[in-house]
């Protein structure tokens, strides 16, 4: 670094951290150099550490808060120069001075009444000489920068996920978790009947073994149709904390409930079955009718996997069923049974705006549900653009970033039976022969944002 020199304050940037633009105070008496941080959490395992802070960058604009994390080398007592001594973590990481870029460690501590956000220590400034009557010798930067932060590509580093899951040993969520850590983030499972929510206007918390629940980036739901309601409940607060969650709740709603589904979907012109409701008994031999008569699919609006899916082959046998619906005051609809698909669906998986996978699902013997968790057996299958069109807008117009759009093959085209949010992994991977799991993980890494900026009078909650 020879002929490189320093005023007592520098513009500098720390681009592995998503910071454009600091302004630095050098000072050759601290050791080490210090970064404003709060809502300082450590993350990880003992054998990778990390942690998460915040950091308001722009010291006259707390609506601006950029969000970091990176691994842990070290915590340290330092004292600072009024005496006082405090435990700090420290991370590792380049910094960028006019042309030039090297690695400094630096330690986390509260600066917010402070004018510079950034101490440049000595171990930083080796080989470099400070000119400590002068100021910006290098080139200047600018806090605009922050301005333009949302069209800049998200910066890559450890993220904190959370999954939300009853079933921590389902091979979806081992998956998601196995992708993630191969990526260098940290997944924590989170039993969702065991949330409880502190409802709280100025700092939501989600509540979990006796304590607030840390904040993480990003958050997967895997909720079972039994804890629909709750569920939704969990990952609304999620989503107050200002946590990226993968599927949002009103998405989830949406999708679960087969009526609110489908009426969305014939509201954008999404080709379905001819799909009838009704409450009264009195319109039951009409509802049928409806639909085209026998055979008729009846399915609870909360069905899943096959389950609370009924074919009636005869008009008595579907009077019968819906009868039997009415009385346990259960909600349903009635649909055409297509016979021409011959017990067969098409399942494709969306992440974010594509068809990642599609499988052919076929229904086992004396079956007519091609559900895998029913018996069904699947094999690859090549799917149309205009079935991959299909499959796109029907998770786009309910609101879904992930997604399984089953299709079904009619001699009038091409039609969606229903949307899953949270569709399982093992059968699409195994059959598609795609790491399903990878490009979701590609996904919430690329859309949890980094910096957000916060409106007048907001709460800064990271």
């Amino acid at each position: 670094m020879d002929n490189f020199s320093v005023g007592w304050e520098e513009w500098l940037a720390l681009p592995e951290l998503g910071l454009p633009a600091l302004k630095a105070k050098t000072d050759t008496g601290a050791k080490t150099s210090a970064l404003h941080a709060f809502a300082i959490q450590p993350f990880g395992s003992d054998e990778k550490p990390f942690v998460r802070f915040g950091i308001h960058p722009v010291p006259d604009n707390p609506d601006i808060v950029v969000h970091c994390s990176a691994p842990v080398v070290d915590r340290r007592e330092i004292t600072s120069s009024n005496g006082q001594t405090e435990l700090r973590y420290v991370i590792r990481t380049p910094v960028t001075v006019g042309e030039r870029t090297w690695e400094i460690e630096i330690t986390l501590t509260n600066r917010e009444n402070m004018q510079y956000r950034m101490l440049l220590g000595r171990s930083a400034l080796e080989e470099i000489a400070v000119q400590p009557m002068e100021s910006f010798l290098q080139p200047e930067l600018s806090f605009d920068l922050y301005n333009k932060i949302a069209r800049r590509k998200p910066i890559k580093r450890p993220l904190r996920i959370g999954i939300l899951t009853r079933e921590p040993n389902n091979y979806s969520t081992k998956r998601m978790v196995e992708e993630a850590e191969k990526r260098n983030h940290t997944v924590e499972l989170i039993d969702t009947r065991r949330c409880y929510l502190n409802i709280q206007s100025h700092s939501p918390e989600v509540h979990y073994d006796g304590k607030p629940l840390p904040h993480y980036d990003a958050i997967i739901p895997r909720i079972g149709a039994s804890l629909t309601f709750y569920g939704m409940a969990v990952v609304r607060q999620f989503e107050a904390m200002g946590t990226y969650c993968l599927n949002a709740a009103s998405a989830i709603g949406a999708s679960r409930d087969k009526l609110a589904a489908h009426q969305i979907l014939a509201r954008h012109r999404i080709p379905m079955p001819t799909t009838a409701f009704a409450s009264s008994p009195k319109d039951t031999s009409s509802l049928l009718d409806l639909v085209g008569g026998s055979p008729t699919v009846l399915k609870l609006l909360q069905s899943t996997q096959g389950r609370g899916v009924v074919l009636a082959e005869t008009k008595k046998a579907g009077e019968a069923v819906i009868s039997a619906f009415q009385n346990l005051d259960a909600n349903f609809i009635a649909q055409e049974f297509v016979k021409e698909a011959a017990g067969t669906d098409l399942r494709c998986f969306i992440v974010g705006r594509r068809v990642i996978g599609a499988m052919m699902r076929t229904a086992g013997e004396d079956d007519f549900r091609s559900n895998l968790h029913a018996g069904g057996t699947a094999k690859r299958v090549k799917l149309t653009s205009e079935e991959k069109s299909i499959a796109v807008k029907s998770a786009k117009v309910l609101g879904l970033r992930v997604a399984g759009v089953d299709l079904i093959r009619t001699d009038s085209g091409t039609k969606v039976l229903e949307v899953n949010s949270s569709p399982g992994l093992q059968g699409i991977e195994k059959t598609s022969r795609k790491n399903v799991a990878e490009t979701i993980i590609e996904h919430i890494e690329k859309n949890v944002p980094s910096t957000i900026r916060h409106g007048k009078g907001k709460k800064n909650k990271i």
